[in-house]
């Protein structure tokens, strides 16, 4: 793949999108200045100037609430990146048009044999038939009208764009919204232009670069990297934290981290497996001392299955750890001889957890997790799937009273049924219930979390209540009266995240945030002083031993970070605690130069595998890459260490 192409176009197209989404929503009345109010008349709505149908009132109020609550440049830059990532996710899948990616086999935003030329409009009768259906809302006459019209191109492509958008919501909800919402007020004018807002993700990135899921992760890389230069050094918002942390790992790194974590998991009870075939870049641990074997038989299962193993990536960005941790998984399936056809969902639904803080990050995480799937599985999109990635989302919005009256969890009481006059008190027996206990802890736990992330704790022992109560609102979400399905609703996300920091896991991965205390805002420097005084330096040492904490007794954490926490005086007890508590089963010290997208000596690295038991006697592999002056060098190195 080559990225040179990506790095020029995303940030232009980062800068039309904010551009074409603006004008957009000036044609609603909405400015850096603030929103004017519609004019209902009949069936039509008129605003700032603009005429629209009046059937738009209630996704424009909401994104006239939005505008309110998050700010107008805040609310632009996340309606043009969600369209980016939409847009993204489409032209990855029409060019897979031969596989089925989309259900009609037709290229939706280019044509096969005509530059700049639309498909999707030469075959738009055959494509209106294929989108119409359960969840979709085409009104056939009215687009073949449309069609015939031979003038209404733009019409027709908008409509065709936002049934097909609809028709992905249904696998994919966490990129498609629902039909309505008000994203697709704001989707820009001048859709077939030749000058449109989105060509050059056609026009300028080669068809053999959208062919690999990373392109994915590549492209929002460098969407954010101008932003990431404006805020780089300084102490940074809340907002801004993706873009000052976030950054592409290597695949080869990221197959060392995984390999050494989940595959070693696996050949702990199955040493005569034949996954090292398929791990490159794995690292036998060699004859240990018999205290070393013995304490290693003592922690290790007698066998596995699949379905157990637990692998988080708490900082997923966008998903390039938990694919190679898919493509490894698989394998596993495979070896203990489950049917292929099931192996993706099984996977999806028992074994891949990621967070971040960034919404678009997660976004793209999901669809290149799906994406990655759906290549061994082209019916997954028909599957009742979901997935265990979650962007963070404070709970400062939640009123957990008044949600709580809405659900009426204790409904007896609240239906006014005689009752024994010296039982208890509807009030007492609400503030005793453990269920609002557990709420109330979870709105001040994530009040938060978009600044602290995955460093917010959630004790173990609350996980069996969280999915007991998750289990419940998923069952009123669908079945209960008026007052409860909107409150279920609004409250499954806060249980989801928790649920995710409340489990431990068989092998933590990550990449995690890097900056330093200086770049830390105030919430976040305070947060880091008191709950993490042995690596308050900088978030990546946090990360080391919040990730140690999200391990199962026998866990594995797999990262690569800065190489300071190595060698400063600062990180010393954080060293003490590794050396003293746990063990560093293996390193790869890659010093600088091992982000080829990262010119010069910026970052210094490291990539390493700690246990999370104490084995003092541990012989670990430790391989010196810090000559090496690029990305593959470094591979080649270590490859020629191994062998």
């Amino acid at each position: 793949m080559n990225t040179n192409n990506l790095k020029k176009v995303a940030p232009r197209a980062r800068t039309a999108f904010i551009a074409a989404i603006k004008a957009r929503a000036a044609e609603f009345g909405i400015t850096a200045k603030g929103h004017v109010e519609y004019q209902l008349s009949g069936e039509v709505l008129q605003v700032a100037g603009f005429t629209h149908p009046a059937r738009i009132a209630p996704a424009l109020k909401r994104l006239q609430q939005r505008l309110e609550h998050e700010g107008f440049e805040n609310l632009m830059e996340q309606m043009a990146y969600t369209w980016f990532n939409r847009f993204c996710a489409i032209r990855f899948m029409e060019l897979k048009s031969d596989e089925g990616y989309l259900e009609h086999g037709v290229r939706l935003v280019s044509h096969p044999s005509q530059a700049q030329g639309f498909e999707v409009l030469d075959r738009a009768p055959e494509v209106i038939d294929s989108l119409i259906g359960e969840g979709v809302e085409l009104n056939k006459a009215v687009l073949l009208d449309l069609l015939l019209a031979g003038n209404e191109q733009e019409a027709l492509f908008r409509e065709l764009l936002l049934g097909q958008c609809h028709r992905l919501h249904q696998a994919m909800p966490f990129l498609f919204e629902a039909i309505d919402d008000e994203t697709e007020l704001l989707l820009p004018s001048g859709l077939t232009r030749t000058d449109a807002f989105w060509r050059e993700l056609v026009d300028g990135i080669p068809e053999a670069d959208w062919q690999q899921v990373e392109v994915i992760g590549w492209l929002y890389q460098f969407y954010i990297s101008e932003k990431k230069d404006e805020v780089i050094g300084k102490v940074v918002k809340s907002e801004d934290i993706p873009a000052a942390t976030q950054l592409f790992t290597p695949n080869w790194i990221v197959q060392y981290l995984v390999q050494n974590s989940v595959g070693r998991y696996w050949l702990q009870t199955y040493p005569d497996s034949a996954l090292p075939r398929a791990m490159p870049y794995f690292v036998f641990p060699g004859e240990q001392p018999i205290e070393v074997q013995d304490e290693y038989a003592r922690f290790t299962p007698d066998s596995i299955e699949p379905e157990s193993i637990k692998v988080l990536d708490p900082a997923c960005g966008s998903g390039h750890i938990l694919v190679e941790a898919y493509n490894l998984l698989y394998r596993i399936y495979e070896e203990r001889g489950y049917r292929s056809r099931e192996i993706p969902e099984l996977i999806l639904k028992h074994n891949l957890f990621g967070l971040d803080i960034d919404d678009r990050a997660a976004q793209l995480a999901g669809f290149a997790l799906l994406m990655r799937a759906r290549q061994d599985d082209r019916r997954l999109f028909t599957r009742d799937l979901t997935l265990h990635i979650h962007a963070l989302q404070e709970s400062r919005h939640l009123n957990i009273p008044k949600l709580w009256q809405a659900l009426n969890l204790n409904a007896d009481w609240d239906r006014g049924q005689v009752q024994d006059m010296f039982a208890v008190a509807p009030a007492t027996l609400a503030a005793n219930d453990p269920r609002l206990s557990l709420l109330n802890d979870l709105h001040r736990s994530f009040l938060a979390a978009k600044t602290l992330g995955s460093l917010i704790e959630v004790p173990a022992e609350q996980v069996q209540a969280i999915d007991d109560l998750y289990a419940t609102l998923q069952t009123l979400s669908i079945s209960g009266d008026a007052m409860q399905k909107p409150a279920a609703k609004e409250l499954l996300p806060l249980l989801a995240q928790a649920a995710v920091l409340a489990r431990r896991y068989d092998a933590v991965i990550a990449n995690p945030p890097y900056m330093g205390s200086k770049g830390m805002n105030g919430d976040l420097k305070e947060f880091a002083k008191k709950q993490f005084p042995n690596s308050k330096s900088d978030l990546f040492a946090i990360f080391i031993e919040r990730n140690l904490d999200l391990t199962t007794a026998a866990g594995v954490v797999a990262m690569i970070t800065m190489q300071s926490w190595m060698f400063l005086s600062s990180y010393e007890a954080l060293r003490a605690r590794i050396l003293g508590q746990h063990t560093i089963l293996g390193m790869a010290h890659l010093g600088a130069r091992a982000f080829d997208s990262i010119g010069g000596e910026v970052v210094s690295t490291t990539a390493f595998v700690l246990a999370r038991p104490h084995l003092p006697t541990y012989q670990g592999a430790y391989f010196r890459l810090v000559d090496g002056n690029s990305e593959a060098e470094k591979a080649a190195m270590f490859k020629e260490a191994l062998a």
